[in-house]
C-alpha cells in the first residue's frame, strides 16, 4: 500500500497525526471560532493554527538535532517534544 512512495509505517503515523491535529483544530474553531489568541511562547500573540505550527516546527528541530549529535534511538526526543508541544498550548 505504501511502496509506491517507499513510506514506512512510522511516516505514515506521523502524517496521519499532524492531519488529525489540523482537522482538530478545525472541529474547535468551528465550534468555538475567534482562535482563542493569547500570549504564547517566545512573547507572540498567537491562535490555536499558531501554537500547532510552532510546535510542529519545534519538534522538527529537536528530532534533527538529537540525530545529528547524538543519533538512534528516538526517545529522548519524543519525550522532549511531547514537553515543548504542552509547553507551547499551556495556558499563560
Amino acid at each position: 500500500m505504501l511502496g509506491w512512495m517507499a513510506w514506512t509505517w512510522p511516516t505514515a503515523l506521523v502524517f496521519v497525526g499532524i492531519f488529525s491535529a489540523i482537522g482538530f483544530l478545525t472541529v474547535l474553531e468551528l465550534k468555538f471560532p475567534g482562535g482563542d489568541e493569547r500570549q504564547g511562547v517566545l512573547g507572540l500573540t498567537t491562535t490555536r493554527g499558531d501554537r500547532l505550527f510552532i510546535t510542529l516546527l519545534g519538534t522538527a528541530y529537536i528530532f534533527l538535532a538529537w540525530l545529528g549529535l547524538i543519533g538512534m534511538p528516538l526517545w529522548g526526543p519524543l519525550a522532549i517534544s511531547i514537553g515543548w508541544g504542552v509547553f507551547c498550548f499551556w495556558k499563560v
